[in-house]
């Protein structure tokens, strides 16, 4: 069985091929003709896994399915969560996000 995995990062697609195995063959958004950023504008991690799945099915009616990833720490009330690439700039500056993340912490119990 073919199915769409809303991911184009390689690394992940081989983690989940592998948890799969041979009854499933994983393709990308790429595959697909899709080479748009996918939208995710949602207020949740679930809500952006099911708008990037909503986005691929909606354009190719092909069967698939969608991750997405963040932290939340419950002393902030779940932040950075669906913005933890993001929470310090607009780019994936890992060690802002972490810097801006203890410093918020301080203090915190």
């Amino acid at each position: 069985m073919e199915i769409v995995f809303a991911t184009n990062n390689a690394h992940k697609l081989r983690e989940v091929q592998a948890v799969l195995g041979d009854g499933f063959t994983l393709s990308t958004p790429r595959d697909c003709g899709i080479t748009e950023e996918i939208p995710e504008e949602q207020e949740t991690l679930e809500g952006n896994a099911s708008q990037k799945s909503h986005y691929i099915h909606d354009r190719t009616g092909r069967n698939c399915f969608a991750d997405d990833t963040g932290l939340e720490v419950a002393a902030l009330g779940g932040a950075p969560g669906v913005h933890s690439a993001r929470y310090a700039t607009d780019g994936h500056d890992f060690a802002a996000n972490n810097r801006l993340l203890l410093k918020n912490l301080e203090g915190v119990t």
